[in-house]
């Protein structure tokens, strides 16, 4: 995207996904319904701008490199979001 690299940005960005992916273990391990939910907000707060940014910077990818590019982004938001309202279901249930 010829933007500049930046060294303490990536130290940063590596140390934010370290700690989501904290907090996404300890879902998986807890099985608690508060926490699973609150994980996968962190991890939507995260993917959805993701995606927004991704969409802005399309300009410089061909078609080929595009569509596999927005279709994982895509799907980095919508499974959080389809496993959030399955979550919702079953709070409703019990």
């Amino acid at each position: 995207m010829r933007m500049p690299y930046n060294a303490h940005l990536m130290m940063d960005y590596g140390a934010m996904s370290l700690a989501t992916s904290v907090v996404l273990s300890v879902a998986a391990v807890t099985m608690r319904q508060t926490m699973i939910r609150t994980a996968l907000t962190v991890y939507l707060v995260f993917a959805l701008p993701h995606l927004v940014i991704h969409i802005r910077l399309l300009h410089h990818l061909t078609p080929g490199q595009r569509v596999p590019l927005l279709t994982a982004l895509t799907a980095a938001v919508v499974i959080p979001l389809a496993l959030l309202a399955l979550t919702r279901r079953a709070r409703q249930k019990s």
